[in-house]
């Protein structure tokens, strides 16, 4: 268990990757035709641009992909140093081999200053003829017009159920595992479409097991069972808030959760309450609100507490 499956599990190959049929194709076009242009990659986490563009510098260059392919993280340096610095002195330099240029691969982009994008944008523009950049985003929105308006946008989105099952299954078979029905859906659950988290999730709960139950997925992977948190909703709103609350603790001390990571569940959970719509509007409306307050500092505890106090008192006018 001394490798970390993410780097071990992670396609060398475009026709490897899970999911974002579309996307690999335009890819795979770009390699075939030794055409790049500047792209964005936006999406959320795990759902395959860092690979996508690590296997696109590798099937382009063959063995000389490392020497045309520079990874930064724009969170590590965010500032516009890392621009003038860094990115512009490799920029500048002519590719090694008959390749027609180099790749510039900015993860997290969109951690980047203004200032910082505004200089990106002219290094773009003047070592075009030399170099492509591909940034990596969760938000394009985040990266300035000018520096979109030079990119083709690829917008990746969370893995399907069936292709997390897919990916899950080729890791377990290579590993010995046994995963159960409600392991697998276990982890789709956890993941949300994130694919590095289920692989992760994987790993953690094969240390301890070659049999992989969503009893074990549930405890290691610090994720309430879906039928506790819809029993600590239920309890509120029937207003029982001291046992509301007794719930609230057991979930916390048995799972080690934060008060983020139970705020995010109740939220999901609000939707599969048999309650009416209107309900649900009201429930969503305050679990925000809550929400906002343990974001700006508020303490979790007392927040969490004044959530299962306004479901108490919603419950009552919803009999």
């Amino acid at each position: 268990m001394d490798d970390i499956w993410i780097e071990k599990y992670r396609p060398k190959k475009l026709s490897d990757i899970a999911g974002q049929k579309a996307i690999i194709e335009r890819l795979q076009a770009y390699v075939k035709t030794q055409h790049v242009p500047h792209m964005i990659f936006a999406g959320p986490a795990g759902t395959g641009k860092t690979t996508s563009a690590l296997s696109l510098s590798k099937e382009l260059y063959g063995d000389t992909w490392k020497n045309n392919f520079h990874e930064l993280n724009a969170s590590d340096e965010r500032g516009i140093g890392i621009i003038r610095g860094k990115i512009k002195d490799f920029a500048r330099t002519a590719p090694i081999g008959s390749h027609p240029f180099k790749i510039i691969f900015l993860d997290e982009a969109d951690s980047l200053t203004i200032d910082a994008q505004a200089a990106l944008r002219r290094t773009i523009e003047r070592y075009t003829h030399i170099c492509r950049f591909i940034l990596s985003v969760n938000y394009s929105s985040k990266i300035i017009e000018p520096i979109q308006s030079r990119c083709s946008v690829f917008r990746f989105s969370p893995l399907t159920p069936d292709d997390v099952k897919r990916y899950m299954r080729k890791i377990a078979k290579n590993e010995n595992l046994e995963i159960t029905a409600d392991g697998l859906e276990t982890i789709i659950f956890v993941s949300q479409g994130d694919l590095r988290k289920a692989i992760n999730v994987l790993q953690v709960g094969a240390s301890i097991s070659t049999t992989i139950t969503a009893e074990l997925l549930y405890e290691t992977s610090a994720t309430a069972k879906p039928r506790d948190v819809e029993a600590l909703i239920s309890t509120a709103l029937k207003g029982d808030f001291m046992g509301a609350r007794n719930k609230l603790y057991d979930l916390l001390i048995k799972y080690g959760l934060s008060g983020e990571d139970i705020i995010k569940q109740i939220h999901r959970s609000i939707f599969d309450l048999s309650i009416p719509d209107v309900s649900k509007i009201k429930l969503i409306e305050k679990t925000g609100e809550i929400e906002f307050r343990m974001t700006e500092g508020s303490n979790e505890h007392i927040q969490l507490e004044t959530l299962l106090a306004q479901f108490a008192l919603y419950g009552q006018n919803l009999k």
